[in-house]
């Protein structure tokens, strides 16, 4: 934090300031617009319902406790499990920040109990549904007029189960061929709060073949795929239709169905969670949705 923030916010602060300072911190620190919007809207509501003139220095875990039981049970608005989970992690990552700060002395969110909401298990393609689905991009690759370019995007996302945001920032030169131990692709970020996402993952000789054609066919430049991100999910949802999914297929669908075949083909579980690019957090929800979904789904799925 800046030295000049850290020295402005202090015990004898009001929320208001405080939350402002917050705010800065959380760009500073690479957020999303939408993650910065989110928590100081949370933060504010706490201030809204706290009395005006009260220091954060003052603030105890029974101050929170009421405002998260008024929110939950008072207010008269709706807030869903998801919601009421971001507003107490909100309010814990906010007095974490002043107690590195030195605003205070003790963290009165330390003991507010943080409330784990699982939503629902995703969608996933079964084995003959990714065959179909195969089938059809690649007799798109050789058809009369060859397009190799939606079964290279849907094969690179069964294989490596990359996030729709990670598929879309990726370079052509973030491709080796060359790699000693085969061909390698490399998932980057620019922001550093995320480069414990970074990691190689192993491409399929076959998805190789596929790309060397679909780059002869398009003029990539520098983006893997230059296109904007709905122009993309068309290619999937149009290659789902045409293969006669029920369901919509997309680059969630893909990356879950990615997760659970290494799951089935018994994959580490930390080389997994490695190969997702997730915390050590975040795989508590996902692993356990993938071992539901292992019970429902025993087969491989290639």
């Amino acid at each position: 934090m800046p030295i000049e923030l850290a020295t402005a916010i202090h015990a004898r602060s009001t929320l208001p300031p405080a939350i402002q300072g917050w705010e800065i911190y959380l760009q500073d620190q690479g957020n999303s617009i939408h993650t910065v919007k989110a928590f100081t809207a949370d933060l504010r509501l706490l201030a809204s319902y706290l009395p005006a003139d009260q220091l954060v220095g003052s603030i105890t875990t029974k101050d929170l406790d009421s405002f998260l039981d008024w929110m939950q049970n008072e207010r008269g608005v709706p807030c869903s499990p998801k919601t009421f989970a971001r507003r107490v992690t909100s309010i814990k990552s906010f007095f974490r920040w002043l107690q590195a700060a030195g605003a205070v002395l003790a963290d009165p969110a330390e003991r507010v109990l943080q409330k784990s909401v699982l939503s629902p298990l995703p969608d996933i393609l079964t084995p003959e549904e990714i065959e179909k689905v195969l089938k059809v991009a690649d007799r798109q690759r050789r058809g009369r007029k060859p397009d190799a370019r939606t079964y290279t995007l849907v094969s690179l996302l069964l294989h490596t189960g990359v996030k729709k945001g990670e598929c879309l920032a990726l370079k052509t030169n973030h491709i080796d061929l060359e790699a000693p131990g085969g061909p390698l692709l490399f998932v980057r970020y620019s922001s550093p709060k995320n480069r414990y996402k970074e990691r190689k993952i192993l491409l399929p000789e076959e998805w190789v073949d596929a790309y060397e054609e679909y780059s002869e066919q398009y003029d990539l430049g520098e983006a893997l795929f230059p296109w904007s991100p709905r122009r993309l999910e068309y290619l999937l949802e149009d290659l789902g239709r045409e293969a006669g999914l029920k369901k919509q297929l997309s680059f969630l669908m893909c990356r879950w169905s990615c997760a659970l075949h290494d799951m089935l083909n018994g994959m580490d579980e930390n080389a997994l969670r490695q190969k997702m690019g997730v915390s050590e957090i975040q795989w508590r929800e996902l692993g356990m949705k993938l071992h539901q979904l292992r019970g429902d789904e025993q087969l491989a799925l290639f």
